[in-house]
């Protein structure tokens, strides 16, 4: 059952960055559970925000200030990220977050959608799209993967290790921490930091960032690896349509490999290349982006 939210508690919560985040917050109940978004502008098509891990729609800020002039935008937190629910008994499988993710976008019914993903958002994202092809008029992938690949940083391996993997992400909150400095080029201002600090404050608000090392689908026998093969296997739909890759070349854990995946099944997208960016590209080169996304949907508009 999907019913609405007028007003969330999260407000106090997020009154620390209404300088750089100053977004209305909306939510749908699923399950008992309250799934967050942002939804900005107006428009009978929608671009739809899909972030991956340890982020939420914060990273997405900018972009949102930018397009939602244009379009609506819609910018998702997944369950246990953000300021939607931290529920500790979710399995957090990739397959409860493409059902999320569903659930909102059939029930704001949008029919006409720009697909933008980012790390764990390229699969999200894309197990959405398979299941509804009509919907996705147009994709933004950034560093993300939604297909099977061997390559693991022995940075996220340390942290699947399953004696130390809670310590270290619950306890410590490493992965956050190291987001920090490790995902950008150009350092983060203070008031960034504490954005992407803000929903992690303690044990119970790390559950998903832990759940989501843990999903990653390293072979058949990981279990949400035949849902990432189901995703895999469905891109090929998507080939003829208007694609844009953005890609930040500095990043150590969606690195070339994953763009040359990309292009592969792909060949027809526009690709941006960004030597100076890391992994939150949108922090290292968020003009050049905005620059070549507005010249992407004008290139496309009679797709939509």
């Amino acid at each position: 059952m999907v019913k609405n939210i007028e007003k969330l508690s999260v407000e106090e919560q997020l009154e620390p960055i209404r300088e750089i985040y100053p977004f209305k917050s909306h939510c749908i109940e699923l399950q008992g559970h309250h799934y967050h978004y942002v939804d900005e502008g107006s428009g009978e098509h929608a671009i739809v925000m899909v972030h991956g891990n340890p982020t939420w729609s914060f990273m997405f800020r900018d972009l949102i200030k930018e397009f939602s002039t244009r379009f609506r935008v819609i910018a998702v937190d997944h369950l246990g990220c953000g300021m939607s629910d931290k529920t500790q008994k979710h399995s957090y499988r990739l397959e409860d977050h493409v059902d999320n993710l569903e659930s909102l976008l059939l029930h704001l019914k949008l029919e006409s959608i720009t697909l933008m993903v980012h790390d764990w958002g390229g699969a999200i994202g894309m197990g959405f799209a398979i299941r509804h092809t009509r919907r996705v008029k147009r994709f933004v992938i950034m560093n993300s993967a939604a297909f099977t690949f061997k390559f693991m940083p022995w940075r996220i391996g340390l942290c699947r290790i399953p004696q130390i993997s809670d310590y270290l992400i619950r306890r410590l909150n490493i992965f956050v921490n190291a987001a920090q400095f490790m995902t950008t080029v150009k350092p983060m201002a203070p008031l960034v930091k504490l954005g992407y600090r803000l929903p992690y404050g303690n044990y119970e608000d790390r559950i998903a960032i832990l759940r989501f090392v843990q999903d990653i689908p390293t072979g058949p026998e990981s279990p949400s690896f035949e849902s990432l093969l189901e995703i895999e296997h469905g891109l090929w739909n998507f080939r003829g349509m208007p694609i844009a890759i953005v890609w930040g070349m500095r990043d150590w854990c969606f690195n070339s490999r994953f763009l040359n995946e990309w292009r592969e099944r792909f060949p027809a997208a526009s690709v941006l290349e960004l030597p100076d960016a890391g992994h939150f590209l949108i922090e290292d080169a968020g003009t050049e982006i905005k620059d070549h996304l507005n010249k992407f949907f004008d290139n496309t508009a009679h797709r939509i």
